[in-house]
């Protein structure tokens, strides 16, 4: 079975002063592969980031809501989270194993933390893993802009050394034609 992650879309990550690269397009992209996911009897899993007591992600505040423009029905998934990580002291793992997943296809904010931590984790959980290249944002950096901290994060995955079950790094409209 495939499950999609959708990581961290969360409204305080998307105002403010920090933009997020191409936001727009990676929101319709992640909404593609929602669809595509959901037609071929996959899970939807959103992780959802919980900040500290005054953090623009606390629980609660306008912040921490999901995006209202992703495609969510009730009966996609919610595991919330308090590190980069998304496996990290939560059920995301225990629910994977139940669900059967073999295949995880990644999407989400930010590139160069929540979700470069969690690809890497689930790469020692021995799934597949399928990033979507363009259906992934962050921000641009003091030392790198957003577009190229994207395309380092892409090459990086694509190179980790797994044997029997590289990552792979596809635009949205490969792995739309693979599902």
């Amino acid at each position: 079975m495939t499950a999609l992650l959708v990581i961290d879309m969360q409204a305080g990550l998307f105002s403010g002063p920090a933009k997020r690269h191409d936001a727009e397009s990676v929101i319709e992209r992640i909404n593609a592969l929602i669809g595509a996911v959901r037609a071929s009897r996959g899970r939807i899993i959103f992780i959802q980031h919980n900040g500290p007591a005054g953090d623009d992600l606390e629980p609660g505040v306008p912040g921490w809501d999901l995006l209202p423009m992703l495609d969510r029905e009730a009966s996609d998934m919610v595991i919330r989270k308090e590190a980069c990580d998304a496996f990290y002291r939560t059920s995301l793992l225990a629910a994977l194993r139940s669900l059967g997943v073999e295949r995880l296809v990644v999407t989400g904010c930010c590139t160069d933390f929540c979700v470069d931590t969690t690809i890497r984790s689930a790469a020692s959980k021995d799934f597949q893993i399928i990033v979507a290249a363009d259906g992934h944002t962050t921000a641009d950096r003091p030392h790198l802009d957003a577009a190229a901290i994207i395309k380092h994060h892409n090459y990086m995955w694509e190179n980790l050394i797994l044997p029997g079950r590289p990552v792979r790094v596809e635009p949205t409209a490969a792995i739309l034609n693979s599902l």
